[in-house]
């Protein structure tokens, strides 16, 4: 294994943060079965009990001789692509490094605030960054189908949007779920920022015409189920992604990190990676 991003190594570099967590150690797993990359580095936050463990251990692998460091410098140096599924102060510090080094960046973290959006955008200026809210290709073929449903049944059908997802994940409504009721605003050329609604509670009288709702439901080990209702007068459709494994979003993470080479510096999405815009 190389110590330079100069040295000639013809497989594509990644590193991890976050690669003690189960999205990070998916992707340890899925770089390893990938033929055309390697990691390089894996980090995890300081005073983590799996710093200095081998990253292949970590993820339920044979060691891979790469040890879990806290050190984002490591990565800094090594990495030609660093996927990013940790949180959104973690990943923007990350994505502003980065771009002072020149090391293109696939993000999954979701929730991120004003700030966050702020130094991705600026990032994006420098290095190529494929930022999605879901990394599957089930998810994007799905965000396709709703753009078609709803521009098919206009406004006679209300429109609900339910996810489900783990007990420990920290965001609600899911970025998932967020991007699902933008499609269909735009579909239907609604601002979501108006019509959105997340959640009912108590007299809240009868619903709009305009409304899109999203809900959340957290509990047990769910990975992440995403169902978009269309409910007509006499009717109901329903639009649905269910995930069995993390691996199916670490696959489309892996895959968006070998698009990014030799991309021009912005922000791209799944949606470019995959062609489907």
């Amino acid at each position: 294994m190389s110590d330079s991003k100069d040295s000639g190594e013809r497989r594509l570099r990644i590193a991890v943060p976050g690669a003690s967590g189960r999205m990070g150690r998916s992707i340890i797993r899925v770089i390893a079965e990938t033929p055309s990359v390697e990691l390089v580095s894996a980090i995890a936050r300081q005073g983590s009990p799996f710093i200095g463990q081998d990253a292949g251990v970590l993820a339920g692998l044979p060691p891979l001789g790469v040890i879990v460091r806290h050190e984002l410098e490591d990565a800094l140096l090594r990495a030609d692509v660093i996927i990013d599924f940790t949180a959104p102060m973690d990943t923007a510090v990350t994505a502003t490094r980065a771009a002072g080094h020149d090391v293109a960046m696939v993000i999954g973290t979701t929730g991120l605030g004003e700030a966050e959006e702020r130094a991705l955008l600026k990032a994006a200026e420098q290095i190529p960054i494929v930022r999605s809210s879901n990394m599957s290709l089930g998810v994007n073929v799905l965000f396709g189908l709703l753009k078609q449903a709803a521009r098919a049944l206009g406004n006679d059908y209300d429109v609900e949007i339910v996810e489900l997802h783990h007990r420990q994940k920290k965001d609600a409504p899911s970025g998932t779920a967020l991007s699902m009721a933008q499609v269909v605003a735009d579909a239907l050329g609604r601002d979501l920022s108006a019509v959105g609604r997340y959640g009912w509670q108590g007299q809240v009288g009868a619903r709009s015409e305009s409304e899109i709702g999203v809900m959340a439901v957290r509990g047990g080990d769910i990975v992440g189920e995403h169902t978009a209702y269309f409910c007509g007068l006499g009717e109901r459709i329903e639009i649905s992604h269910r995930a069995s494994s993390r691996d199916t979003f670490a696959r489309g993470a892996v895959r968006a990190a070998t698009w990014l080479q030799d991309r021009d510096p912005g922000l791209y999405d799944m949606q470019d990676v995959l062609g489907l815009r």
